[in-house]
């Protein structure tokens, strides 16, 4: 069994990281789904209260809410989908990484994913959005991530994928994660 998480700030590169795996029919646990879900569940719009809620949670069930609310979902893929592997896209803190590595050991490795402020500012304006989502900037929204400890469990990431270069060459180094195992890329 390998579990492979993604941490990396947005734009950074990590729902590409995820559609390279699915492409690979590798399982793919969206942590922002939970946050979705939450968020229907309360009757509000993902649209506009993806961050709220996911600061909600955290204050509520405590700083690991999103991870745990997670754990059963990557076994449910393990177990159903007949694969040994499966992606747990954006993690957003230590304390996750906490609990992942609590629940997986050495079957978990984390990815950070990472490029420059400028290069993610330009790619999520490529993708036909400006610099803010639900009125908060990037730089908001980089500074919201951090403060749930993102840049923790980036330090701590088995692996550093900078994603600055081609869109190519990122997904051919994410593919040698899930064919060859992530230290094939350190």
């Amino acid at each position: 069994m390998t579990v492979i998480g993604t941490v990396g700030l947005p734009g950074s590169g990590k729902g590409e990281a995820a559609e390279v795996a699915r492409e690979l029919g590798v399982p793919v646990v969206t942590m922002g789904d939970v946050i979705r879900r939450e968020c229907r569940d309360r009757g509000l719009d993902p649209a506009s209260h993806h961050g709220e809620i996911a600061q909600a949670l955290r204050e509520e069930d405590g700083p690991a809410a999103i991870a745990e609310r997670s754990l059963p979902l990557i076994e449910e893929r393990l177990a159903d989908e007949g694969t040994d592997t499966v992606l747990v896209d954006g993690l957003r803190s230590d304390v996750e990484l906490d609990a992942f590595r609590d629940r997986f050991g050495d079957d978990f490795h984390l990815l950070s994913i990472e490029a420059p402020f400028e290069v993610r500012r330009e790619r999520i304006t490529d993708r036909g959005r400006d610099d803010t989502e639900d009125g908060e900037s990037l730089r908001e929204r980089d500074e919201r991530e951090l403060g749930f400890g993102m840049g923790e469990a980036m330090e701590r990431a088995d692996v550093t994928i900078e994603n600055t270069d081609t869109l190519e060459r990122f997904r051919r180094r994410i593919r040698t994660v899930f064919d060859e195992g992530p230290e094939a890329v350190r």
